[in-house]
């Protein structure tokens, strides 16, 4: 996008609502050197040989005396969608900068692409995507320019912006200004601006918060497009409907620890028995009992049900997620 068009889109009258200045643009900014222009994306294939797109090792971090986060040991694969969950102030938002490069000061090994991320240059910022909760877009430039002018800070090649809007059903939206745009819609808007440099690392915070039922379900089908296209995605979420649904593994972390670590099919099976549920009708009155799945035969009530056909209603019934999380740390997520 032409930069005086650009002033003079931010000068329009016409929309009295200004979006503070991002602080992810002043920072991708200060990258956008014309030396970064020639790189290319062959040359950063160099950084890393392996499947492991993030590899982290005994990392500690403190923002005062007192520890916040502290030996923490994990690794993620290329295409793994890898989620972290945890209450607020556990230490999820501090973890995402650290891997983003933004905070520094850490101890331990926090390798992003084959390279300590704290020894990475300017082309560092071509091959990841951050999507923030609360997205930072340009109200007065209509959600197309928006797009077109975080594409100008990234060398190329990009992603087709007409395909990125249709895939997130803004096409008929495309030319208003951002400033008409409802929160789901900037929402999803803000998933492209992450998406528009074609980043091999993805870091989500809470892609499907303000979103309905219909635009989560469309969010989260991109995020799975993502990963079938072999992108790497890092998302972090009170939501565990969605971490249940999207994540090959998660971890819990709490007060800057990772308590469990595993597929969410693999920590429910592991720590959570799926029950039996059934009801009968005795004196008149409907009663109901219940036991571990693996262990009717020894439900000495239900068997003596069976055997008397008098049954009235039988439901299986496992833990979620959600259940597994407040098991393991003793605390609701929220």
């Amino acid at each position: 996008m032409d930069a005086a068009l650009f002033a003079k889109m931010l000068s329009d009258k016409s929309v009295t609502d200004v979006t503070p200045f991002p602080v992810y643009f002043i920072e991708i900014e200060q990258l956008n050197a014309p030396a970064r222009r020639e790189k290319t994306r062959a040359d950063m294939d160099s950084l890393h040989g392996g499947i492991d797109m993030i590899q982290i090792s005994r990392l500690s971090f403190s923002y005062s005396r007192q520890p916040f986060i502290e030996n923490m040991s994990f690794s993620v694969s290329e295409g793994e969608i890898f989620g972290f969950l945890g209450p607020s102030g556990a230490g999820k938002s501090t973890l995402q900068k650290i891997l983003t490069g933004q905070l520094a000061g850490y101890g331990g090994t926090v390798r992003v692409l084959g390279r300590e991320v704290n020894a990475h240059g300017r082309d560092f910022y071509e091959r990841i995507g951050i999507d923030f909760e609360f997205p930072t877009l340009y109200e007065k430039l209509t959600g197309r320019q928006n797009l077109e002018f975080f594409g100008s800070l990234y060398a190329p090649p990009l992603r087709d912006i007409g395909q990125l809007l249709a895939g997130v059903e803004l096409t008929h939206d495309a030319d208003k200004k951002v400033a008409q745009y409802s929160r789901g819609m900037k929402s999803r808007l803000g998933f492209l601006r992450a998406l528009i440099n074609d980043p091999d690392i993805l870091f989500l915070d809470e892609p499907t918060s303000g979103l309905d039922p219909a635009n989560a379900h469309l969010m989260k089908q991109m995020i799975l497009d993502e990963k079938a296209r072999g992108k790497t995605v890092i998302l972090t979420t009170h939501n565990m409907q969605d971490a249940q649904q999207l994540c090959d593994r998660v971890a819990f972390i709490v007060n800057g620890s990772i308590v469990a670590l595993d597929t969410p099919h693999d920590l429910i099976l592991q720590r959570g028995a799926a029950s039996l549920r059934y009801t009968w009708r005795e004196d008149g009155a409907e009663k109901s009992g219940e036991c571990r799945l693996d262990r009717t035969g020894e439900d000495a009530q239900l068997q003596k049900l069976i055997a008397g056909g008098q049954l009235l209603t039988v439901h299986s019934a496992e833990p979620n997620l959600g259940d597994i999380f407040m098991e393991v740390t003793g605390r609701e997520l929220q």
